[in-house]
């Protein structure tokens, strides 16, 4: 092996490993999403946003992203949705919106799970939302 191709080995991201916890299974993420969003949509801010977007049978929804977090942290491959696009007609929400879904992810995963479980929980919640916010309010100003 080259020295150039030794480095660019080196340089390439570990690709995320399933999280292999007892306890840690599609239904105990189904029961962290349906308590997340049980909290959420009684938050004066969350609430009413998701309301806007969600309305009749939330069941859908919940079971979409038990879909999603599946396949986050078990890497299960259930979902097949795209959360750019879905995020990016959402006009209403700003940036300090997500810093109130992390803060509600967080502790709900912490009530929920073992700290080094709810950990990896929280760690992939923020770079997920730090991804979302680049897509929706990264702006790269034109000179005049």
């Amino acid at each position: 092996m080259t020295m150039k191709s030794s480095v660019a080995a080196h340089a390439r991201p570990v690709a995320e490993q399933p999280l292999n916890q007892t306890g840690v299974d599609r239904a105990s993420i189904g029961g962290l999403v349906r308590e997340f969003y049980a909290r959420l949509r009684k938050n004066e801010r969350l609430g009413p946003i998701f309301a806007r977007e969600i309305t009749g049978d939330w069941e859908p929804h919940l079971e979409k992203m038990t879909d999603f977090w599946c396949s986050v942290v078990l890497k299960t491959g259930d979902y097949h949705g795209r959360p750019v696009p879905a995020h990016l007609k959402l006009k209403d929400v700003t940036e300090a919106d997500f810093d109130i879904w992390l803060a509600m992810f967080s502790q709900t995963a912490a009530e929920l799970f073992a700290p080094e479980v709810a950990s990896v929980f929280v760690d992939r919640a923020e770079r997920i939302a730090a991804s979302l916010k680049l897509a929706m309010f990264f702006r790269i100003a034109h000179r005049a």
